[in-house]
């Protein structure tokens, strides 16, 4: 039977997207799937116990623990997120002039970038030992001591104005000393990718813009407010969005950096990948872990609407 060229191109296109269509199913649709079903389940290591309905939605509403693990969280990218983007555009301004080396800096600020999470993690824990660590031996040299960066549970905010924070509740401290040092490892390691990327939307500014700013007599910094920010923005935009996704994905630094048990002191470092993973993988609370991982989908989901509704209208696409 001769069967409608419509129809055959139609095969045709399903046969070649066939494996990816078949990868995709089976490692991320099916999945999510599961997930799904677990959250409405007490599931256990050896499979469902019983039907909750949204009950492990609930209970996770109403754990205390949870909602400290998110506000460490808020913490976490409200202080990672800015300072990346910031130093990362300053780098790529310097690293955008006609310098000798410029390759070998490039390369030097790209290696964190593709350095193992885990690799990185344990060097940066020998840096913040208060006693052995490179940090707190460079800082004695100045006359400042006794740091414990990761095994302090003080407010950044108690250390800045004074023990009277202390009586303050716990959201109005600030970011713990030791959540302060993941922040600072943080952003070292994410510089790297945001460089380049900045990299990239400077060289496609057209030099035109500068050389017709030079002719009027515009300033430096007028150059860079009026024409370099304005057509960066774009890559600025994809930055932030990024950048603010995988600060809330932060996960490794905590179970490796932290603790014992991670996420300490006082669950100041607690993110809320890492509560994920303690119910999920830990205690084995499936069910309560993929709620968990459900309502952190929906956060960065409304962040990320929020960032395009209030911040895309600011975005020049040329």
């Amino acid at each position: 039977m001769a069967i409608h060229p419509k129809y055959r191109n139609l095969l045709k296109a399903l046969l070649y997207l066939c494996p990816a269509l078949l990868i995709l199913l089976i490692f991320r649709i099916f999945p999510i799937l599961l997930s799904v079903r677990m959250s409405l389940y007490d599931w256990g290591m050896a499979g469902p116990r019983a039907f909750l309905g949204l009950g492990n939605y609930i209970s996770v509403l109403k754990d205390p623990l949870f909602w400290k693990s998110l506000l460490n969280t808020l913490w976490y990218v409200l202080f990672e997120v800015p300072a990346t983007l910031l130093l990362s555009l300053c780098i790529a301004l310097l690293l955008n002039q006609r310098i000798r080396g410029l390759s070998i800096y490039r390369t030097i600020y790209y290696l964190p970038v593709v350095t193992s999470i885990v690799a990185v993690s344990v060097v940066w824990k020998w840096i913040f030992h208060p006693d052995r660590g490179v940090l707190n031996y460079l800082l004695s040299l100045i006359g400042i001591s006794n740091i414990r960066w990761l095994q302090d549970p003080r407010g950044i905010f108690e250390l800045i104005f004074g023990p009277t924070v202390a009586h303050w509740p716990y959201a109005l401290r600030g970011p713990s000393i030791a959540l302060c040092s993941l922040v600072l490892m943080g952003i070292w390691k994410a510089l790297g990718y945001n460089i380049v990327i900045f990299l990239a939307g400077l060289q496609n500014i057209p030099q035109t813009y500068y050389e017709a700013a030079r002719i009027d007599g515009a300033s430096r910094f007028k150059t860079f407010w009026k024409i370099t920010l304005p057509l960066l923005s774009p890559t600025t935009y994809y930055v932030l969005i990024m950048s603010s996704i995988a600060a809330f994905e932060t996960f490794a630094q905590v179970w490796i950096m932290t603790g014992p048990p991670p996420g300490g002191p006082l669950h100041t470092t607690k993110v809320v990948m890492y509560y994920f993973y303690e119910n999920a993988f830990e205690l084995w609370r499936l069910g309560y872990g993929a709620a968990i991982a459900f309502i952190a989908f929906l956060i960065i989901l409304g962040l990320t609407i929020l960032q395009r509704v209030f911040l895309e209208k600011r975005v020049h696409y040329g």
